[in-house]
Formats: structure tokens, sequence, C-alpha cells
């Protein structure tokens, strides 16, 4: 039956639509590569390929073989990148340049690798996971408390991390895991019959629950006492998931660039600048993973012995969803004293009408909503004639129950502080490197807010501003040697074991 001239205009103009739709999603991507590919330019640290990392592939089977495998990548991080680099001076901030500022190698203690803290007799065994591009120095201050305490501590660096930011492109979740597994065996070799405990934040809170859910399938890894995380990365944006489309089409077409997400300074000595599009990616792996583990799990009663959790979170944060937090981990976990803390914004002065978003509403629904099978404490202003302080109150629903207590406290918010933010949590006020320095006579990156014309800076005003250290980390310690059955502030340390 032939086509009226009505049908046949319709499907060339369904064509014309498609063809027109088509060209112009090609001419998107093809900007948008454009764009990307002319950001600034790769740098040797960038490039670089450090083969002496560990990988699941590795001949490696104990954690001694770990570190030695580690030794040699640092050699390798010596002469593949410093020695390449030609000197800094005493300003400069490259932590790639020898003598430069923020050159980690010339500094008393090298906190990019693995460190280990030890006793004669331990009461304990604490094993440190840091977060995705950071290093064992986000979470030395909690374990030098817990070594203080007595506990054995083993700051693990996770691989693809502490080196160069090109050893995220190829690095894996199941890497990190690996080398999680390593530790958490030597760990329990050293303490023996004593608990063993896990400390994760933001990726290595990721990295603590997968090795909680590992331990409940195979009998032969220690099972944790308890978990302390902090900032976990238990959900992220769905972009993550898509943008390793980017650098898959860097690759087939030959573009380096594409493969970064962000090339920015590396200015930090203990961190990354810059974010390799594989980190997000595998950011979103296994988080999907500790999704679909976790939800089989639940359905088959299989979370009994899941070990106690206590976990600290800002209410608002630009990295993980605090939403996920709850419905992917707390709703599924049976009570047995796991506990949520949350901070509040600083609601002083007129932060609440700057907000994009502001999570009052989430938080009162929490703490009025049905009866949680965790304990949910939020840390948020006091008020003084129906008007907010700067002073700070806690707000305690107890698991199962649906009254709340609120608590006092001598706590406040700093004057110039609206909120904490994702990478605040495991720092005190007076670390040396992202604390508030000693009123600006000390410059640190915790209190760098350079002021002056706007785009003009090679490192963003955001990332200045951005909260890098928190205010109620004394509190925070506190809570996590209490959970973790430790005499908060009191110190029953043995004997420290010889060097």
């Amino acid at each position: 039956m032939k086509k009226t001239f009505a049908q046949h205009s319709v499907t060339m103009l369904r064509r014309a639509l498609g063809y027109g739709i088509l060209v112009t999603l090609v001419s998107l991507i093809a900007i948008a590569i454009y764009v990307l590919n002319n950001r600034a330019d790769l740098h040797l640290w960038h490039e670089v390929d450090l083969d002496e990392e560990f990988t699941t592939k590795s001949d490696v089977d104990d954690f001694s073989g770990y570190l030695a495998l580690e030794e040699r990548l640092f050699d390798q991080l010596e002469t593949e990148v410093y020695a390449k680099m030609p000197p800094g001076d005493a300003q400069a901030i490259n932590r790639f340049q020898k003598g430069s500022m923020m050159d980690p190698t010339s500094m008393e203690t090298n906190w990019n690798r693995t460190f280990q803290l030890t006793h004669e007799s331990p009461t304990a065994g604490v094993l440190l996971l840091h977060g995705m591009s950071d290093s064992p120095y986000s979470l030395r201050h909690l374990g030098e408390t817990y070594h203080q305490q007595g506990a054995d501590v083993i700051g693990l660096r996770i691989p693809g991390h502490g080196t160069a930011p090109s050893g995220l492109i190829e690095t894996t979740w199941k890497d990190m895991s690996a080398a999680v597994r390593l530790a958490a065996t030597q760990l329990q070799k050293q303490v023996g019959d004593q608990p063993i405990y896990l400390v994760g934040y933001s990726n290595g809170g990721a990295l603590a629950v997968m090795y909680a859910i590992e331990s409940l399938e195979d009998d032969s890894l220690p099972r944790p006492e308890a978990m302390v995380l902090l900032s976990p990365e238990i959900g992220v944006s769905k972009a993550a998931a898509l943008a390793v489309w980017q650098g898959r089409v860097g690759h087939w077409l030959g573009l380096d660039k594409l493969a970064w997400n962000s090339i920015s300074m590396e200015y930090d000595p203990f961190k990354y600048g810059s974010f390799a599009i594989n980190a997000g990616d595998q950011a979103h792996r296994i988080t999907a993973e500790i999704d679909k583990r976790l939800g089989s799990m639940s359905a088959a009663g299989e979370l009994d012995n899941f070990p106690r959790t206590l976990v600290f979170q800002s209410a608002v944060d630009a990295t993980v969803s605090v939403p996920a937090l709850i419905s992917r981990l707390f709703s599924r976990l049976p009570p047995s004293g796991h506990q949520l803390v949350l901070f509040d914004i600083n609601r002083v002065e007129l932060i609440e009408h700057l907000l994009k978003t502001d999570p009052a509403d989430q938080l009162a629904d929490l703490l009025k909503g049905a009866n949680h099978p965790f304990t949910l404490s939020v840390v948020s202003n006091t008020t003084a004639n129906e008007a907010p302080t700067s002073l700070v109150q806690i707000t305690h629903r107890q698991s199962g129950e649906s009254t709340i207590s609120i608590e006092s406290t001598d706590l406040s918010w700093p004057g110039d502080t609206f909120s904490l933010s994702h990478v605040a949590l495991p720092f005190p006020e007076d670390d040396g490197l992202y604390g508030s320095g000693d009123g600006g006579k000390t410059p640190t990156l915790g209190n760098r807010a350079l002021r002056g014309e706007r785009g003009t800076l090679l490192i963003s005003p955001g990332e200045m501003l951005r909260q890098k250290w928190n205010p109620f980390y004394p509190w925070l310690e506190k809570q996590c040697l209490t959970f973790t059955g430790f005499g908060p502030g009191e110190t029953n340390a043995p004997a420290a074991a010889p060097e």
C-alpha cells in the first residue's frame, strides 16, 4: 500500500529530526572533547607509570611483602619523578620539587607511606583506612591517640596513593580491598586474641564496610569488633558512573587529558590535587558492590554479626550522599549498638538565607520519623530568645525509641565557619597542615583565604575556602575512644615496643 503524501512527509521529517539530533549530539561531544583537551598541560606526575604498585596480580601474600613492595615503589618514585625535577626554592609549593615548602620527602615524617605504631603487649589493634586521593596523614591524629591508649596501629597506604596522581589511573577497588585484607590479617597476628577495630575515612569508609562484609563471608579473615567511619563513601553521584566514558574516549582517541576529572597544582604534600576519572569510577563501583551485597545479606538475615558501627557525617557534603548512608547502610543493619552522628550547619547570622539547600527538613524528619534501629545524634546550634547562638547542643534519639533528649555542651561554632565539609572531620584545629594556624602567623592550608581578582590564582577560591579542620574534633575523638572500649581521656598504654 503506497504512502500518502502526508505520511511520506512525516517520515522525512522524523528522519531529518533524527539526523539533526545526531549531528547536534556529535557536535556537543566534539566540543566537550575539545574543551577537556585544552585544559592545563599534564606533567610528569600525571603520566609516570610506577609499576611497583601493589595489585591483586602482585606476587605478594602477606603484609611484609606489601611493605617490601611499597619500599621499591617509593624508590621508583624518587628516581622517576623527584630526580627528574629541578630543585625548588624554599618558597616553592610543588610537592614534587626537592627542597620546596611542600616536599614530603624533606619533612620529619613522610606521612604518604604506611606507618605502624606498636606495643610489646597491645590491648587492641586499630587499622586506619584513608580516603581517595588521600594518604595515611588524614587519620594520623586518631591513630596516635589510639596508640597512646594501648593499641597497635597500622595506618595503611591504600594502593594508588601517596606517590603521584597517575597512581589512580589504573588502580581498582579490588586492589585496595586486597591490601586491606593483608593489613587486617597482620594486625590480628600482632594483637592475638585482643579485639581489632577499623577506622575508615571517605573511601576508606567504603573499604572498611567492604572488609566487614568479606569477614562475614570468609571465616579465615579476622572479624573487627567495631568500626568508626568518618564521611564514609556509601553512595556517590550517579555522574561518577558516566564519567568513566570520558576516560575511555580519551584512550580511544589518544587524548591523555581525558583521563582526568581535574588537572590541578600539586601543592598539598599528602593529598593529590589532580583527580583521575578512574578514581571516581572505582568509588562508584565499590559503593554499588556494597549496596548489592548488603541488600542480599539483609534480605537473607545475615547481618546480625555485622560489627558495631559509629559514623560521623556532615549534613552537607559535596562528595558523598547522606541519604545513601542511611538507606544503604543504617536502615539495613539490625539494632545492635550502631550510632550515626550528623553535624548540622552553623545557623547564626544570615546563613540560612544564603543556602542552595538546607538540611533542616531532612534532620527534622530523621529525628521525628519512625523508630530507627540505630542511635541518632545531631550536633546543632542552641537557641536563645528564639534565635540561634554559636553554642552547640546535641540532640539524641536512642535506637528503637521515639523520644529525643538534648545534651548541653561547651562546644561552639567558629564565627567564620558556616558548616563542616567532607574533608574536615578527621583534623583538629591545631593540625600543622590543615588547621587554623596561630592567628594567621603560621600559614596553613586550613586558613588561606587570599583576596583579589577572580580567575587569577591557580588554586580555586572554592578550594581555599573549603573547611579543612573540625572545631568539634576533641569531642569526636572522645566518642571514638568510648565507642571502641577505651577510657575517654585516660592513658592505659603498656610499654612501647623497642625500635
